[in-house]
């Protein structure tokens, strides 16, 4: 009988403590809970400042499984952020230095080797051989020692950028061509590279120019009253073609 006693007296004590193990566990859980709101509170703080830095990319976090979901959501927030990504720093060639411009060499200024740039290039893009480079190089030499110049007698040249005037009917640009006899308006004739594409243009129509000496294909171009005054510029223009192309 006693032992039925203790047993009963065992089972009622039970009894009695249930409810206080309930709201301990009751209370763990929701501790648990509330660590795991905590946790969430604190990706979606670093998800804003996130997307703060980054120009305001929005992340959403829509019931993570676990803590490891969120802190693996974290990690990739930080990892978008570090330096060199591609969503924030931009392509590595957009801070690339550009190309410096040739220096200049055979006695020119910086203006003159960029105007025998100009005409190398457009060369290229006509997909020219190397000794129509040269031709054009020794003949803008010859006529202008490779200044674009504008002319007094052609008040038009004079509105666009030159470094030099001069008088020569109604001569203007790189190459001294001229309006009244078809080679193109002032406007383009001023224009470095158009003037350029005009003179390969025509020299592109001589028959037999690439074996001809490179003094008559000039000649045979420009028309000039002193048809042996290009073959002199030849050495300096190889010069020019060589520190360019």
């Amino acid at each position: 009988m006693h032992r039925d006693v203790d047993t009963d007296a065992d089972q009622f004590l039970e009894i009695l403590a249930w409810p206080a193990r309930d709201r301990r566990e009751r209370s763990r859980r929701s501790a648990g809970t509330r660590m795991s709101r905590l946790h969430l509170v604190g990706v979606g703080v670093v998800a804003a400042i996130v997307a703060v830095t980054i120009g305001g990319t929005a992340f959403t976090i829509t019931n993570p499984a676990d803590r490891a979901v969120a802190s693996a959501v974290t990690r990739e927030l930080l990892i978008v952020t570090q330096p060199g990504s591609p969503d924030v720093g931009g392509s590595p060639s957009a801070s690339a230095t550009p190309p410096a411009k040739p220096r200049p060499v055979a006695g020119l200024n910086q203006a003159a080797m960029d105007n025998a740039v100009a005409i190398v290039e457009v060369g290229k893009q006509l997909n020219l051989p190397r000794r129509a480079y040269v031709v054009a190089i020794m003949t803008a030499l010859q006529e202008t020692g490779l200044r674009n110049l504008a002319n007094a007698s052609v008040p038009e040249s004079l509105k666009y950028p030159h470094q030099g005037v001069d008088r020569n009917f109604d001569s203007v640009g790189l190459f001294q061509q001229r309006p009244s006899q078809g080679w193109g308006t002032a406007a383009e004739l001023m224009d470095p590279p158009t003037a350029a594409r005009l003179f390969y243009n025509r020299l592109s129509r001589v028959s037999g120019w690439q074996t001809m000496s490179v003094g008559d294909a000039a000649q045979s171009v420009q028309r000039s009253a002193f048809p042996r005054a290009y073959d002199k510029q030849r050495v300096r223009a190889e010069q020019i073609v060589a520190a360019i192309a």
